[in-house]
């Protein structure tokens, strides 16, 4: 039975309306024949569960038991093209490992590739475009992933790090999680891993990654991290398509990057201003200051999400070449947590931060928005706040 028949003449209920429920819609109206569709924004005591047969959650609504009632996107899509999907997550990279991976398909594989999931557009907007030769690349975060119960036939786990803990409240319920992109897998299947991710259980053929490693990729964006990412690629298309290795090296070289992933948005006076808002983990402010040569001034915080920020406070404390403008909850909290805040700044917000920043950074070094902290309660995501520093820099 085909996955769509599996809803003919049923009652479907759609809880969240965002961008993913407005897709789920509009794929049950197009390529399914349900009883009814109804839609729903509240709280879960709120829906009556034996009004529908099925309900289609969206991934940042918090449910902690599992239901066979409920289902996603990312469900109905890996039950029906799982087979030729390469699923990416990580607590970073997975976009720009996952956009990356889409442009050298692209150039080398000669079949059609589709970037879909987290990034893009969501996936039951392809569902009946897809041909048998398609191969689809599929960012999947730990919401999409925490209930999913098929893992795609190539799965990539990045890296693991302390994140998102106010959605699982435990390192341990944020790594099981994630470990369902691979997690049901069978021995057909590959698994590229990094090696700081924790071992779980899968049945693929399993390739890891080291972190550690010097990696000789020739790029156009930044960061030693940036070139650990191309070797998942690099490896991915060789040796799971077939792709010509200097094919693949010359197209690793077209990407340009992100949006707000260590960008350079402007240089004024004779510094450069980079957007790296993507960052809201510790260690990829690390990564961002890292990667620059002239990097000198690094604007970092956000909202207070409860994660450890030791590892920052030890970088700050043992490299005082770099000025640290802090603000926002993590800011001050991150000021108080240092044992020498001696040549670190507070500031209340992003414009009394970059303001600072235009003071104190001389000609030929550069200024990093690295926030390690979530935006939300002070912007509406990580674009937006990506978005105004760009607007308070050029002024």
């Amino acid at each position: 039975m085909s996955v769509t028949d599996r809803f003919t003449d049923k009652r479907i209920l759609v809880w969240g309306y965002g961008r993913e429920g407005k897709s789920t819609e509009a794929f049950l109206k197009r390529c399914c024949k349900p009883a009814s569709i109804d839609i729903f924004e509240g709280k879960r005591e709120d829906i009556d569960e034996d009004n529908y047969d099925y309900i289609f959650k969206s991934p940042g609504i918090v449910m902690e038991e599992e239901n066979p009632k409920y289902t996603s996107q990312t469900q109905v899509f890996m039950e029906e093209y799982g087979s030729q999907t390469i699923g990416i997550t990580g607590t970073k990279g997975k976009s720009t490992t996952s956009s990356l991976l889409y442009t050298v398909l692209n150039a080398c594989s000669g079949r059609e590739t589709l970037l879909m999931g987290n990034i893009g557009l969501p996936c039951l907007d392809y569902f009946d475009h897809i041909g048998k030769d398609t191969i689809v690349v599929y960012e999947l975060s730990c919401h999409q992933l925490a209930h999913l119960t098929v893992s795609p036939h190539i799965a990539v786990f990045l890296n693991l790090f302390e994140d998102h803990l106010d959605y699982y409240h435990t390192m341990d319920r944020y790594f099981t999680a994630k470990t369902h992109v691979a997690a049901y897998q069978s021995q057909n299947d590959a698994f590229y891993v990094g090696d700081n991710v924790p071992l779980f259980d899968t049945k693929a053929v399993k390739t890891v990654i080291s972190s550690t490693k010097n990696y000789d990729h020739v790029l156009s964006i930044q960061g030693v991290h940036n070139r650990f990412n191309a070797e998942f690629v690099y490896r991915i298309a060789t040796e799971q398509f077939g792709c010509d290795p200097q094919k693949v090296k010359e197209a690793l070289k077209t990407f340009k990057g992100l949006a707000h992933r260590l960008e350079l948005i402007a240089t004024v006076d004779g510094v450069e201003y980079y957007d790296d808002s993507i960052s809201t983990i510790p260690q990829a402010t690390i990564s961002a200051a890292t990667s620059l040569k002239n990097a000198k001034t690094l604007l970092i915080g956000g909202m207070d999400r409860g994660i450890d920020y030791d590892i920052l406070e030890e970088f700050i404390a043992g490299h005082r070449e770099y000025n640290y403008i802090l603000m926002y909850e993590t800011g001050k909290r991150i000021m108080d947590e240092l044992a020498d805040s001696s040549g670190v700044y507070c500031t209340n917000d992003l414009e009394e931060a970059v303001g600072l920043a235009k003071k104190i950074t001389k000609e030929g070094e550069a200024v990093i928005l690295s926030p390690a902290a979530a935006s939300y309660g002070y912007f509406k995501n990580f674009e937006e706040r990506g978005d105004v520093f760009k607007q308070l820099v050029i002024g």
